[in-house]
């Protein structure tokens, strides 16, 4: 008896050695098994899968994904003041992969965990910066590492009002210690130019609110 698999794991969770099994949308691809590598939070998957290359010819061959679900993040800014407000923390896969100290700036986010992406990007704001948000709107969804992580990204944008002094933490039964910084539109870009934001999400948002957003050129047309 496998967890995951024929018991529930520590989630509750069975049969995820089904997932992608009945994917019917691509006919070069033919799914032939599932393996559960690990289940012990988020899912470790080994796939065997048969691929029919553009000359015709069929290779056998196997994929290691890492399915932690879908998350949402958001840029939350203020005009009037050309200001932004970012999230520090520590992250240990950076720091193990050549980050000066893991404390990275980033835009607020969290999984969906159940949640619709506007439900749980207002929730994840909350949690990180202490910011009940308005009006949210959705930028775009992408996948941000599509070689070997399934999560999907939904990205959204806000204004926010004032900074409140300390900001919220973060939930401090999940081991998060979360600093709010709220920081210069321009100098937030600086930041990208000479590494002192490294995140990818972070990046994205900003500079999307350089070119389209909030922050565009006043004689460019807001895109909609």
């Amino acid at each position: 008896m496998t967890a995951g698999v024929d018991t529930p794991d520590r989630r509750g969770r069975t049969g995820l050695d089904r997932h992608g099994r009945d994917l019917t949308g691509n006919p070069r691809v033919r799914i032939s098994d599932v393996e559960v590598l690990s289940c012990d939070w988020y899912v470790l998957r080994k796939t065997t899968f048969d691929y029919q290359h553009s000359d015709g010819h069929w290779s056998r061959q196997q994929r290691e994904t890492y399915d932690r679900g879908d998350g949402a993040t958001i840029l939350l800014y203020n005009t009037e003041r050309r200001t932004v407000l970012l999230s520090r923390q520590f992250r240990l896969p950076a720091y193990v992969n050549g980050h000066p100290d893991g404390m990275l700036l980033e835009t607020a986010a969290g999984l969906l965990d159940g949640d619709s992406p506007e439900e749980a990007i207002r929730r994840e704001a909350a949690e990180e910066t202490g910011h009940t948000v308005g009006a949210v709107r959705h930028v775009f969804q992408v996948y941000m590492s599509p070689g070997s992580v399934t999560e999907r990204l939904h990205f959204f944008a806000a204004p926010y009002d004032a900074v409140l002094n300390g900001g919220a933490g973060g939930v401090a039964a999940e081991g998060e210690d979360i600093t709010t910084v709220e920081v210069p539109f321009a100098e937030a870009l600086d930041m990208i130019r000479n590494g002192a934001v490294a995140d990818a999400k972070t990046i994205m948002l900003l500079q999307w609110a350089a070119l389209e957003g909030p922050f565009r050129p006043t004689d460019t047309p807001e895109r909609t």
